[in-house]
C-alpha cells in the first residue's frame, strides 16, 4: 500500500512546488524607453530578488521562491538582455541596471523594501542603497565585489581570455562589464560607509570574489553581519539552500529593535 501511494504523494508534492514558484502573473513595465519583464509571487512584505549576470530572477533564487513566498511579496526583474527581457543596444552598465531598478519600484509605489541581491544583483542592491536609501530596508548580498580586482585571480584570466573587441551579444557585454566594472564612482569603501542598513553579506569560503575582498565590503558597512558557508563557491544560494535559507529568513524577520542593539 506504502508502495502506491508513494509515487502518487510524489507527484502531488512535484506539483506544488512547481505551482508555487510560477508567478501569479509576468509583468511588463516599459522603463527608459525599453521593456522590463518581472515576476511577482506571494503577498507579505515585500522581497526584491536581484538576479546574478547572465540569469534571471526565477532561476538565481529558484531554491527560495517557494520558501520565501510564504510569508513575502517577491518581485524578480529580469535585467536588460537577460531572462525574459531583451537587450538593448550599446553597452550594459551597473547604474544603467540600478536605474532601472530604483524606477521599477517607484512605478510600483514600494519604499522601505527588503532586497536580496546575488553577486551582479548584489551589486545592484549596495548601489541602490547608496543612492536611494528611502527604497530600502534590509540588504542579502552574496557573492559581491565593488572593484573588478574583488575577482579571484583565475576569474579574471578566464574572462580575459574570451573578452571580445568589439561586444556585441549579451555574453560579450557582459565579460566586458565584470573586467571593467562596478567603476570607483559606481561604488568605493566611502560609499559603503554611508548605507546605515542592515546588510547580511554572504560568501562561499570557495567563491569567485576573494575572501579579502568579501572583508573589506564586510568592514567597511556600519551593520553588517557576515556569512562565510564552508566547502562552497559563488553558487550560495543555489548550492546550500538548506544554509542559506533559515539564515536569510531569520535576518529578514528579525526585529529592528534587535538588530540595532547588536551594533
Amino acid at each position: 500500500m506504502r508502495r502506491a501511494l508513494w509515487p502518487a504523494l510524489c507527484a502531488l508534492l512535484t506539483l506544488n512546488a512547481t505551482a508555487a514558484t510560477q508567478p501569479e502573473l509576468w509583468h511588463v513595465a516599459r522603463i527608459h524607453g525599453h521593456r522590463i519583464f518581472y515576476a511577482m509571487h506571494g503577498s507579505g512584505p515585500t522581497l526584491l530578488l536581484l538576479h546574478g549576470g547572465g540569469d534571471s530572477g526565477e532561476h538565481s533564487f529558484e531554491q527560495q521562491i517557494v520558501m520565501f513566498s510564504m510569508h513575502h511579496h517577491l518581485i524578480a526583474p529580469d535585467q536588460v538582455g537577460q531572462g525574459r527581457t531583451p537587450d538593448v543596444p550599446g553597452p550594459l552598465s551597473y547604474t544603467g541596471m540600478m536605474q532601472d531598478t530604483v524606477e521599477l519600484l517607484q512605478r510600483l509605489k514600494l519604499r522601505n523594501v527588503d532586497v536580496m541581491g546575488f553577486s551582479d544583483g548584489g551589486i545592484l542592491a549596495l548601489m541602490l542603497a547608496v543612492r536611494h536609501p528611502e527604497l530600502v530596508r534590509r540588504l542579502v548580498i552574496s557573492g559581491v565585489n565593488i572593484a573588478p580586482e574583488g575577482l579571484t585571480d583565475e576569474e579574471r584570466e578566464g574572462l580575459r581570455a574570451v573578452l571580445s573587441p568589439r561586444p556585441k551579444t549579451v555574453d560579450q557585454k557582459l565579460t566586458q562589464l565584470w573586467l571593467n566594472a562596478p567603476t570607483p564612482d559606481e561604488l568605493n569603501l566611502a560609499l559603503l560607509a554611508t548605507i546605515n542598513k542592515p546588510v547580511l553579506v554572504i560568501s562561499g569560503d570557495r567563491d569567485a570574489i576573494t575572501l579579502e575582498h568579501t572583508l573589506t565590503i564586510y568592514h567597511a558597512l556600519p551593520q553588517a553581519e557576515l556569512c562565510v558557508l564552508p566547502g562552497t563557491d559563488h553558487g550560495t544560494f543555489s548550492g546550500r539552500p538548506e544554509w542559506i535559507n533559515p539564515i536569510v529568513s531569520e535576518f529578514l524577520d528579525r526585529a529592528e529593535v534587535a538588530l540595532e542593539s547588536e551594533q
